[in-house]
């Protein structure tokens, strides 16, 4: 019996050392990547010694980041306005509009419904840069090329299949019972879905509504190939070279990751949730 609590006791002393390893590995470039940030020039160069500690900060690289002091460096303050202004208002649109399309799919029954949840699967596994070339004909006779329009309606259409799957298996966990009763006592259909449904599945759109930020924010195809002017970070961050200024390139990278990060481990749990359950229920 003691043998048996100790084998235990090791085996679960070695899982969490093996999770600790695991997840140090994952850290380890956004941790090099960060301390890069605020290393100088030399320390970033040394041809004798890896610099780890040893060096006085400089907070130099994010003044350039978020002030643009630098006349001669990349142009990262506008970069981050029209990242941030493109994905905060396609995940808008996006949870309005996948709010609305989960909803119904999950309430009402109507023919062919799982061939349609079938469809909306198969936009969201298309690449983008399958429809990029008739996305591109299509604004260049609309004049949405190299707008910030068109990147937010190219991002929304991109994000929505998820947005309607994962709204959808949120709204299937509310009982039916629920809006039901709330019909019963004279209450509309917008009523029951503004009023009860919205409510309750608050956190998961909340969930839904930073992972389509977190994929606007770092969509590239799409940034690329609809833009000339207008620089998402992700064009910023890859056509910029690291060996000219790697404090600066590393700091906008910081900018661009480690919010996210932070965001993702905050709602982890509704997020795996809802990419799991997106198509339990059918």
């Amino acid at each position: 019996m003691l043998d048996s609590v100790h084998h235990g006791r090791l085996s679960g002393i070695l899982r969490y050392m093996a999770s600790i390893l695991v997840v140090a590995m994952f850290m380890f470039p956004i941790f090099w990547m960060a301390l890069t940030s605020i290393k100088p020039y030399a320390a970033v160069y040394d041809k004798d010694r890896v610099v780890f500690f040893d060096f006085k900060p400089q907070l130099g690289n994010y003044d350039v980041t978020f002030l643009g002091s630098d006349p001669g460096s990349i142009e990262s303050r506008q970069t981050i306005i029209d990242t941030l202004m493109v994905a905060t208002s396609s995940t808008l649109l996006t949870i309005c509009a996948g709010l609305l399309a989960g909803y119904a799919l999950s309430v009402y029954a109507f023919r062919l419904r799982r061939a349609y949840i079938f469809w909306i699967i198969f936009q969201r596994v298309l690449p983008p840069i399958l429809i990029i070339i008739p996305l591109i004909l299509a604004y260049n006779a609309t004049a949405l090329i190299d707008t910030r329009l068109g990147l937010i309606l190219a991002y929304a259409a991109m994000n929505l299949p998820l947005a309607v799957l994962m709204l959808k298996s949120f709204c299937d966990d509310v009982p039916r019972e629920v809006g039901e009763a709330a019909m019963i006592d004279g209450a509309t259909g917008f009523q029951v879905f503004s009023r009860i449904y919205v409510p309750l599945v608050r956190r998961g759109i909340a969930a839904t509504a930073l992972l389509c930020f977190i994929f606007s924010w770092t969509e590239f195809i799409m940034a690329i190939f609809l833009t000339h002017s207008i620089r998402m970070m992700s064009v910023q961050l890859s056509i910029h070279e690291m060996e000219n200024d790697p404090g600066i390139t590393t700091a906008l990278s910081c900018v661009a990751i480690i919010p996210t990060f932070v965001f993702i481990l905050l709602v982890q749990r509704h997020l795996v949730r809802g990419l799991t359950l997106g198509y339990q229920k059918g």
